[in-house]
């Protein structure tokens, strides 16, 4: 759907985009993440073609975008990270003036209309001004006007930036119904469980550059060969540590009242013996599994902020 090929973008001698290659699949969403002035932004504008590349090629669908700019501007929706909203307008006139941009006739407007007020849940606030809207409805009614076009992909730079808890389950709410119809959305976002939850697959980019991508298990499993499991015993806890301090498969051991976490580097089989041997030697083991890691802990290892 998506394809970049050694993209790169200067401003002077700061490389902002450096030589970034990446694919998305239709009908996916993939989340990029990364530090400020990492590339995100940048690398957005680019594929949104509001900037040039210094070098690399974008495709959307095998289309090369600096081939077919205006078609290739018909099949993409951009929501920036500031926005730009007219205050004096109704959101229904908001929305007409972009659908009469975009070359719509009048009855695909009206239509178009309705349905993204529906779908972004704001037909309640049809004829209010703008400027009465609060910030996340706002940001909802700005993600209607990228899709007044229908646009095959979208590319969303910071959508929940400064809702409150309530307003980013709703946008989280849309952006999964938006999936179901079939759209592929690029998106980042700064609150990484978040995009843990909606994304398929995720990029880390850092000094512009992707520094790792896949799914939020995959990274994890290129950075850390080590699991964490959690395994619960009724009592004699101290007796259940010491016998796990002696497998050498099991690199750090933690209590925590009757729960015990460890840092294990062995496969499913291994961690079978482990729980046999814990339970032959009179320990009754109520539970164990994994401790999923999240995409926080991900992202500070990977762009080097958690010391080695």
């Amino acid at each position: 759907m998506l394809k970049i090929e050694n993209l790169a973008k200067s401003y002077g001698k700061f490389k902002a985009v450096n030589h970034l290659s990446l694919e998305i699949k239709e009908g996916e969403i993939f989340g990029f993440v990364g530090p400020n002035g990492a590339g995100k932004t940048t690398t957005m504008k680019m594929i949104a073609t509001l900037l040039k590349p210094d070098s690399g090629k974008i495709y959307l669908d095998g289309v090369d975008l600096s081939k077919d700019l205006k078609g290739i501007r018909e099949r993409i929706g951009y929501m920036p990270d500031f926005f730009g909203v007219y205050d004096n307008l109704k959101a229904s006139e908001y929305l007409e003036f972009y659908g009469d941009v975009a070359g719509l006739s009048k009855d695909e407007i009206k239509n178009t209309i309705d349905d993204l007020l529906t779908l972004v849940d704001l037909t309640h606030k049809r004829e209010a001004y703008v400027d009465s809207l609060s910030r996340g409805m706002k940001q909802r009614l700005c993600l209607a006007r990228s899709l007044i076009h229908n646009p095959k992909l979208l590319i969303l730079d910071e959508p929940a930036s400064g809702m409150d808890p309530r307003a980013r389950v709703q946008m989280k709410e849309i952006l999964k119904e938006l999936k179901r119809m079939g759209k592929t959305i690029l998106i980042s976002s700064h609150i990484l469980s978040e995009l843990a939850e909606l994304c398929d697959s995720i990029g880390i980019i850092e000094n512009g550059e992707i520094v790792q991508i896949g799914s939020v298990d995959q990274i994890m499993r290129k950075v850390s060969n080590r699991n964490l499991i959690k395994i619960k015993v009724l009592e004699h806890i101290e007796r259940a540590v010491t016998l796990l301090k002696e497998e050498p498969l099991i690199n750090e051991v933690f209590t925590d009242e009757n729960y015990i976490e460890i840092s294990f580097e062995g496969e499913e089989k291994d961690l079978t013996k482990i729980i046999k041997k814990l339970i032959s030697n009179d320990l009754w083991v109520t539970s164990f599994s994994p401790i999923e890691r999240n995409l926080e802990e991900i992202f500070m290892k990977v762009t080097k902020g958690e010391e080695e």
